[in-house]
This record gives C-alpha cells, structure tokens and sequence, in this order.
C-alpha cells in the first residue's frame, strides 16, 4: 500500500528539522499546519476503510468458527442418538469449512496488521499537529525577536561601514563655513560703520570751517569777485 509508506516517512519527520530548512518559518509553518491537516484528512479515511476490512475479515473469520462449533456439536448429537449418517454429513461439513477457515484467518491477521499500522500512523500525525498547533506560538514570537535583532544587526553594519572620521570632518568643514560667514558679516558691519564715522567727521569740518560768517559777507564777497574789487 502506496499510502503506508508515505505515512511511514511523516512518522519518521522531525518537526524542527523541518522548520530548519524552511525560508521563512513564520510563513511556513502555517504552510506545514495546512499540509498536516490535508494529509491527516487522507490518512484518517484510508485508515477507516483499512479497519472496516479487519472488521469485516474479523467477523467473516468469527462467523467460520460459530458454524465449525455449531456442526461439531450437531455431529456428537447424531452419534448420542445413533445416527452415524448424520454424524457423518455434519463432521463433513466442518471440514469443509476448516478448509477455508486458514485462509479467513491469514486475511483476518493481515488486515489487522495493517489496520493497527495505520491507526498508529493516524495517532502520531495527529499528535504532532497538535504538538506544533501549540507551539506555533512560541515559534512566531522566536520568529518576531530574530527579525528585529537581524534589523538591529544590519542598521549596526550600515552605521559601522560609515567614516566616523569622515562624519566629523564633514561636521567641522560645516562649523568652519559658518565661523567665515559670521567673521564676513561682522567685518562687513565694521565697515559700514567706519563709513558713517568718517561722514560725521566731514559734516564737523564744514561746519566749523564756516563758523563766524554770515550770508551777507559772502554775498559781499561774491560781489567784489564779480566787479574785480578783490
């Protein structure tokens, strides 16, 4: 039977074996739950028919022996009541039936056999699905833990591969450019300044240049220019 040997091999499997091998355990061992339940339906419906077969070879084999016993006891009734004859018929009816019983029985014993294999078979993959329903779980959460330790592990490595040197020069290159631009704009504003002292001082000058003179001595003086009085 095709089907034994398959069930044979899911009884052998390691569950975590399995997992090992698997991608992406999350994602499988749903995979693996879904997979278990498939063939558990199929196993649990041969394994059904191989027990109704020993059952039935059972009672074939249950029903040769009632009728074995049943015609031994109406063979020692006949010789009780001398009848020889009948005693006869009934002995050679019974052998007749223990010819064929052999045969009921080896079939009788085999499909036991197999009925007891398959219920094991039934029995363990039923037992590992509950087995692994429980710890799907705890697998998850191992799962969720790894996949953000492996994210902390990477976001390190991106960080580590960068420059620390490289990082602080950029840094200081930046402080330095600011340092220049605040240094420009206050010589800039010193300048500015300068400008409007020197402005003030001119304003000073004329107007102390100019003290003591009224309008009308420099229109006199405009005058004589004009007639070459002066």
């Amino acid at each position: 039977m095709g089907i034994l040997k398959r069930f044979r091999d899911i009884m052998s499997a390691n569950i975590n074996a399995m997992l090992d091998k698997a991608e992406d355990p999350e994602k499988m061992i749903d995979q693996y739950l879904r997979d278990m339940q498939d063939e558990l339906g199929q196993v649990k419906a041969e394994t059904a028919s191989v027990m109704a077969d020993a059952a039935r070879a059972k009672r074939s084999l249950d029903e040769t022996d009632a009728e074995i016993a049943k015609y031994q006891n109406y063979a020692e009734k006949a010789l009780k009541e001398g009848n020889e004859q009948d005693a006869r018929r009934f002995l050679e009816k019974k052998a007749e039936l223990t010819k064929g019983r052999e045969a009921k029985q080896q079939l009788a014993d085999s499909t036991q056999v197999s009925a007891d294999r398959m219920r094991q078979m039934h029995d363990k993959l039923t037992q590992d699905i509950a087995t692994l329903q429980e710890r799907k779980d705890t697998i998850r959460s191992k799962v969720a833990a790894a996949k953000t330790q492996q994210h902390i592990n990477e976001m390190n490595e991106k960080i580590g591969s960068m420059s620390r040197t490289d990082g602080i020069s950029q840094f200081e290159r930046m402080e330095a450019k600011a340092d220049r631009m605040l240094d420009e704009a206050n010589a800039r504003a010193e300048l500015d300044s300068q400008d409007r002292k020197e402005e003030s001082l001119e304003d000073l000058e004329a107007k102390y240049s100019s003290e003591g003179r009224s309008d009308i001595d420099d229109e006199l003086e405009a005058m004589k220019k004009n007639l070459g009085l002066s």
